[in-house]
């Protein structure tokens, strides 16, 4: 069983599962599924002030907590006992762009050279890791919610603004790809 659940599983029974969750949300009586929104909810838990944004009953997205508990918990589980020894299957052409980028160690999941404490030291680190990660948090908000509640559950309801906010996830990662980083690796 555990050589079952430590490989990769295929798009077309992964994706399935993933396309799940919205009738479940459904069933369950919730319409909106989004990782970002728990960070509002912890701060009007544990924050509680004149802040009007987080003037709201956040007892009622405790279901959306317990989910980025299961997925923190989950990821602990698949590290520590599913950890597959295999290296990241990585097509030769996608190799070889990021060696024309400067990264050349495939071993992890993630490059350690840029996703590691001395990648975080260096100055493209610092824009990637702290600025991305600022921007990312600002533009989720901003935004209404993160990638996850916009093209899982926003697409599924047909709402456009979900359309929109993945139109631009899209734009902003074709430019971050082909732009930015050739700039800053």
């Amino acid at each position: 069983m555990i050589d079952f659940l430590s490989q990769p599983w295929p798009w077309y029974v992964a994706g399935p599962l993933i396309g799940l969750v919205v009738p479940a949300l459904l069933y369950m009586g919730n319409r909106q599924f989004g990782i970002s929104e728990n960070l509002r909810h912890m701060c009007a838990a544990t924050f509680p002030g004149n802040i009007e944004f987080l003037k709201y009953d956040w007892k009622a997205g405790i279901w959306n907590m317990t989910v980025i508990a299961g997925v923190l918990i989950g990821g602990f589980i698949a590290h520590t006992f599913l950890n597959n020894p295999d290296p990241i299957a990585i097509s030769e052409a996608t190799r070889s762009d990021l060696a024309a980028l400067g990264i050349s160690d495939f071993s992890g999941l993630v490059p350690e050279q840029i996703f590691s404490w001395s990648g975080l030291a260096s100055v493209p680190g610092i824009i990637m890791i702290v600025f991305g990660g600022f921007f990312i948090g600002f533009g989720s908000r901003y935004a209404g919610g993160c990638t996850s509640g916009h093209a899982i559950s926003g697409l599924a309801d047909l709402q456009l603004p979900s359309l929109i906010a993945v139109i631009g996830f899209f734009v902003g990662g074709l430019i971050a790809t082909f732009f930015i980083l050739p700039i800053l690796l």
